[in-house]
């Protein structure tokens, strides 16, 4: 029987042998690499994370002592080896595991997250509880795979030096990667500290004198010891960490069991009186598959592929949103030196890292750092330029501070394109671009757009980069576009115009209003409500702020029943826009809304997600259906639409 098949949790871990440790490592990678390669998911973090959840595990009292995972995607290896390996195959799947750490999937996720940078700030909460209950166990975070760059892991720091935490533990899992490759003077000056030669160098031959000496009878390995720490202090960030209080343990190799276990036996004997510790360990993203190794950015997420064959070319790419993005912003950028890229961390999931090739002096990656992100967009357009802030929606929600006081307030011209709004599918609840209609349409100044499709896309860029006077901000899909023909100019669209798409007739029972990507499942609701015999009007809205008053007008006051649709929170956005518009104008009016309900969207395929939320094209007219007849302005028989989405939803549910 295979090591692993013996561990259903820690404690099992923890009745090994030491030297049976590489074997349960060996074995955790090869279950990544099989399941992975068959589902898809987040490959190459984890597997440079293997040694680092065995040693952990092996060594402290989990779940008492409380590991938290940084970003939570490089948590596979913990979730194989605290009671989830006969559901690792679920991964990412729907009703499956989470591909993020996730409080209520386990006791041993101590603490969730989607997002970079928060583990230190969340583990020096847990270690300070553990402290104030008088218990002696620790708070253990595991930060790296790029969220180093992030701001708030230094203001951790700086609190856990001056508590000071004595039972906080910080491993710092250097990879010199996030998605894309680290970035930044602090990522910089670690990297050549560890690889620097010199200090490499006269390591070996510190220890090669040493030994020399020690064979001959000289007791100078004290000496040594105190040489030896001067010398690393001065060549790595260790002096940088013992700055804030911690005390620095490294750099060790994070791939090395008996290093690991060595270095956290030695913490764990301190005890939760010595620290805060700081475990600085070198691993290898992608490490135990060649090809991972060498592409981690390509390794970084996948979908299925053959092991042996690694990710193979598909042939004919179809264009997603963000191509579109990336070539317009490259075909005006060429006409206009003014127009600048900002992006935190993502250039290659924004499409930035194709406008950094045609320009590279006019595109700034500034790390896993939204709010700085925001406020360094503004200082570039008081200068004349024209920052254009690539942002996913979910990540965005980070600076919303600064969207208001630096942005908002001053009233200045920064461009916000953001990515993945809507449904992002298997990333699940952390990812999914829930709010930033309702946040960014509480903000004075702010014109917010959203395109039906890649063509309507391309020209709200051009319009957002010619709308001078204020912030502008556009959110689009993540994924394959909807396949129409391109006009072979980017126009300027009137600001605040939506567009009729169609209408039956003057008058109507149902006029349904599309922001963004529902406009495509507004189209198939509207079929299938005139199966049904009811009449219906269809509006693109467009803009989200301002709104067409006079097109929605007009066509709610020839409507019996308004209907409003967004994959967006339902609670503050779009509709509740619409509600507001026709509250000002005294029009009494029966609305429907629909978005998002009252809770967060767990992880499953974009298509079942729309269903739950009744947000595809079945949902609508189901839901639309239903409304009328409360009304008694429908059909009294049974509807073939609504039975359809009853049985759908029932597969989430």
């Amino acid at each position: 029987m295979r090591l692993l098949e013996k561990i259903n949790s820690p404690e099992d871990l923890r009745n090994l042998e030491a030297s049976s440790l590489k074997q349960v490592a060996q074995e955790v990678r090869e279950l990544i690499l099989q399941v992975i390669s068959e589902k898809g998911g987040h490959f190459a973090s984890n597997l440079g994370t293997v040694e680092l959840a065995v040693a952990l595990h092996y060594v402290f009292e989990t779940p008492k002592d409380k590991i938290v995972w940084d970003v939570g995607h490089q948590s596979y290896p913990h979730k194989i080896l605290t009671g989830r390996r006969d559901r690792f195959h679920t991964i990412r799947q729907e009703g499956g595991l989470s591909g993020f750490t996730n409080r209520f999937e386990s006791e041993y996720d101590h603490f969730g997250a989607g997002h970079a940078s928060t583990s230190i700030s969340a583990a020096l909460g847990i270690s300070e509880g553990l402290r104030l209950a008088g218990t002696p166990h620790m708070g253990i975070a595991v930060i790296g795979d790029g969220s180093m760059t992030g701001g708030l892991a230094y203001e951790a720091l700086n609190n856990a030096g001056h508590i000071p935490a004595k039972n906080l533990v910080v491993i710092f899992n250097d990879n010199d990667m996030s998605i894309d490759p680290n970035v930044g003077a602090l990522s910089k000056f670690v990297n050549q500290a560890v690889t620097h030669p010199g200090y490499n160098r006269f390591r070996k031959e510190i220890r090669a004198l040493v030994d020399s000496l020690n064979n001959h009878g000289v007791p100078v390995a004290g000496v040594a010891s105190k040489i030896r720490k001067s010398v690393k202090n001065f060549f790595t960030p260790g002096m940088l960490f013992e700055c804030f209080g911690f005390r620095y343990f490294g750099p060790i190799d994070g791939h090395n069991l008996d290093e690991l276990v060595d270095t956290l036996n030695f913490i764990k004997s301190e005890g939760v009186e010595g620290g805060p510790y700081l475990v600085h360990a070198i691993t290898k993203k992608g490490k135990g598959y060649k090809l991972a190794e060498e592409l981690p950015l390509k390794y970084h997420g996948v979908t299925s592929f053959k092991i042996n064959d690694g990710i193979q070319s598909s042939g004919v790419k179809t264009p997603n949103y963000q191509d579109i993005f990336a070539d317009t912003l490259i075909r005006l950028a060429k006409e206009d030196p003014r127009i600048v890229a900002i992006t935190a961390a993502m250039p290659s999931g924004t499409g930035v890292n194709k406008f950094q090739k045609e320009f590279p002096t006019r595109t700034y990656d500034v790390g896993i750092a939204e709010s700085h992100a925001v406020l360094f967009a503004a200082g570039l357009a008081t200068e004349g330029y024209r920052p254009i802030a690539a942002i996913y929606s979910t990540f965005l929600q980070r600076a919303f501070d600064q969207i208001i006081h630096d942005v908002g307030i001053q009233n200045l011209p920064v461009i916000f394109a953001m990515d993945r709004g809507g449904f992002v599918g298997a990333d699940g609840a952390t990812h999914q671009g829930a709010f930033d209609l309702t946040y960014l349409r509480t903000v004075p100044n702010f014109v917010l757009m959203a395109p039906k499709d890649e063509n309507e896309l391309q020209h709200m860029i051009k319009t957002a980069i010619h709308h001078q006077t204020g912030p502008i901000a556009f959110r689009y899909p993540r994924g394959e576009v909807v396949g129409v023909k391109m006009d072979k100019e980017p126009i300027c669209l009137p600001i605040g115009k939506g567009e009729l798409l169609s209408a039956d007739s003057e008058n109507v029972d149902v006029c349904l209003i599309g922001i963004g990507y529902t406009v495509q499942s507004a189209l198939e609701a509207q079929k299938l409500l005139k199966e049904e015999g009811i009449k219906t009007a269809l509006i693109n809205a467009r803009f989200v702020k301002p709104l067409d008053k006079d097109l929605i007008t007009y066509w709610a006051k020839r409507s019996k029943l308004v209907v409003t649709i967004e994959e967006n929170s339902s609670i503050g956005g779009f509709g509740s826009g619409v509600l507001e518009l026709f509250q000002q104008e005294g029009i009494q009016k029966d609305c429907l809304i629909l978005g998002l309900p009252d809770q967060f969207i767990d992880h499953a395929s974009p298509k079942s997600q729309r269903a739950f939320c009744n947000l595809d094209g079945k949902g609508i007219a189901s839901k639309t259906i239903e409304k009328l007849q409360v009304l008694d302005i429908a059909p009294s028989k049974k509807s073939k639409v609504k039975t359809a989405i009853k049985e759908t939803n029932l597969t989430l549910q």
